[in-house]
This record gives C-alpha cells, sequence and structure tokens, in this order.
C-alpha cells in the first residue's frame, strides 16, 4: 500500500492518484482532482442486511455535488497512507455511524460527469458487508437512507435515474454482474 510522507495541513482532502494499473503517482487536493478529472483511488461500499435487502444513503444536500440524491451506503476516498479497506470501515462510521467490515468484492475504473462541473474519474474498489443495526446519520453526509430490495431498486433506477448519482448507477450495474458471476471483476 501506499505511504505518503509529505507534510500536507489536512491530508483527509487529499486523493492518491493512480494510473490504470493503480501505480501511485502523487497526491492532489481532492476538489483539483475532480475539477480536472485526474484518476485517482476511490471506494464504494455496499451494505445488505440479513434479508438481503440494500441499505441506500440520500446525501445531505448541502454536500458540493450531488446533494440530495440516493446512493449507495458510503463512497469516498482514501486518505494518503491509509489502506482503501480501512477508509472504507472508517468512512461507514463517519457517515453511517455503522461499524461494518468491508469485504473487497472487485475493482474498476469509471469515469462520470457531475453537477458542479465536476467529474468522478476513480479507480474504484468496491466492497460489500452485511449489517441489521440502524444507522445513526451525520447530518454534514446524509439526509435519509433505508434498506430497499434489489428488485425494488432496480425498478427505481430505470422509471427514475434521475434520483441517483451517477456513480451509483454505473457501479451498480457493476455489482450485479459480480454478483450472477464473482469472477468476472474479481
Amino acid at each position: 500500500m501506499l505511504t505518503c510522507t509529505e507534510d500536507k495541513k489536512d491530508t483527509e482532502e487529499y486523493v492518491i492518484l493512480v494510473d490504470e494499473n493503480d501505480i501511485p503517482s502523487g497526491i492532489m487536493e481532492k476538489m483539483e482532482a475532480h475539477e480536472k478529472g485526474i484518476l485517482h483511488r476511490a471506494f464504494s461500499f455496499f451494505v445488505f442486511n440479513t434479508k438481503g435487502e440494500m441499505l441506500i444513503q440520500q446525501r445531505a444536500l448541502t454536500k458540493y455535488h450531488s446533494g440530495g440524491l440516493w446512493t449507495n451506503a458510503c463512497c469516498s476516498h482514501p486518505r494518503p497512507g491509509e489502506t482503501v479497506q480501512s477508509a472504507a470501515y472508517r468512512r461507514m462510521q463517519e457517515e453511517m455511524g455503522l461499524k461494518c467490515n468491508p469485504e473487497f468484492a472487485f475493482s474498476f475504473i469509471y469515469r462520470a460527469e457531475l453537477d458542479q462541473n465536476l467529474i468522478e474519474h476513480e479507480l474504484d474498489y468496491v466492497f460489500t458487508g452485511v449489517s441489521d443495526d440502524i444507522p445513526v446519520l451525520n447530518p454534514d453526509e446524509v439526509m435519509d437512507w433505508k434498506y430497499i430490495t434489489v428488485n425494488e431498486l432496480r425498478d427505481s433506477m430505470q422509471k427514475k435515474p434521475e434520483l441517483y448519482t451517477a456513480w451509483f448507477k454505473i457501479v451498480w450495474e457493476k455489482v450485479c454482474e459480480w454478483k450472477e458471476n464473482p469472477s468476472l471483476l474479481g
């Protein structure tokens, strides 16, 4: 894993730049990376309960992009010097108040145009986890949550895609492919 020794005022706001093979090439301020569409490490955490329903969250309206849209349980970026799995565990607690162990599923690269003239260009590590706990939301991050069946989610995404984040629609398709045949993406 990457370890950075560079002194930065707030490493939380920096992303790890990588090439298509996940070879680190440095760090960049998070907003600058999203303004320029530079490839960087990220993660998406999908949480299911023991009934097989998926936990989704509605992003806070104050988020710097995609406010008010529904997405998977947690997405973010590892900090320089932090493993992606540790970042997923940390952010799940920070956003949703859940202690849920992330299990690596697969990784892939995607690019998506967002509101506010921002671009997600990420090497996305996808994790899954299981929890029946009730989230305790961080209101700066999340305004609502629910567990939803896969069929209900698929139907809603087809009928009202504008309710969901751009990356969630992309990653969700990959998760469905992976669930059908885990060796495809793993």
